[in-house]
């Protein structure tokens, strides 16, 4: 079944994480006064942004919680996009902008989903959590409501096992769960958003710019570009 509220999430619980701010915010909800065990999973799925593992990493190991990394490298040479495929370009700018769509990995998040649920049926877990926002909506497909909520209703016939789908943050916006984190002390310094995939944060692509709309007043990212260029494509996507 499809849930959003965490009084209804019956434990114990597989979350995905990327490493990510909302990611990483969903397993903070999950681990503060949370009574069921928590087994988080990130995926190696030949993304260029590999940076993002290490930060899943740190992160659990900051909550001192296991965390199940899974490789399947060879998912990016049949799945290409500027994220598993070096020689095409990030772009730069807005996520409503057209030239997003080079970003999206061919149904990523089904297979991740899936492969999710096989490690929470074998740990005998109920329900896998996904932190899919509405800010994602517009460029991701399978960050919608309409494959959520296939989703949720593949997870009941996978398996004898059945499993809930939780989304808590499928109507929230970034900020708003930015302000969650807050709320929470999540070490937002630790998380990985860029996909470029560099040493620091470029500050320029779509999810720098997200993450920097989201944190703003509170952001302690070190960005490559320190201007304003993220405040002027906000401008001008508004």
């Amino acid at each position: 079944m499809l849930r959003e509220d965490f009084q209804n999430v019956a434990p114990p619980i597989v979350p995905l994480l990327s490493g990510g701010m909302d990611s990483t915010v969903l397993l903070y909800e999950l681990l503060t006064g949370w009574k069921g065990k928590v087994f988080p999973i990130a995926f190696n799925y030949g993304q260029r942004h590999k940076r993002e593992l290490t930060a899943a990493a740190a992160i659990c190991s900051r909550l001192n919680t296991h965390l199940c990394i899974l490789d399947f490298p060879h998912f990016a040479t049949i799945a290409s996009s500027s994220q598993t495929n070096a020689e095409v370009p990030v772009p730069e700018g807005h996520y409503t902008d057209a030239s997003m769509r080079v970003t999206v990995v061919p149904n990523r998040n089904a297979v991740m989903l899936n492969i999710a649920a096989a490690y929470a049926i074998d740990l005998g877990a109920n329900t896998l959590a996904y932190g899919a926002h509405a800010g994602d909506h517009s460029v991701y497909v399978d960050c919608r409501p309409e494959f959520v909520e296939a989703m949720a209703v593949l997870l009941q016939v996978v398996d004898y096992h059945k499993l809930d789908l939780f989304v808590p943050y499928l109507n929230r916006t970034k900020r708003q769960i930015a302000e969650a984190g807050r709320s929470l002390k999540v070490p937002f310094e630790l998380t990985w958003s860029c996909y470029k995939g560099g040493a620091r944060h470029c500050g320029r692509c779509a999810t720098c710019i997200e993450r920097r709309e989201a944190l703003d007043g509170f952001d302690p990212t070190e960005y490559e570009d320190n201007s304003n260029f993220w405040k002027e494509v906000l401008r001008g996507s508004r």
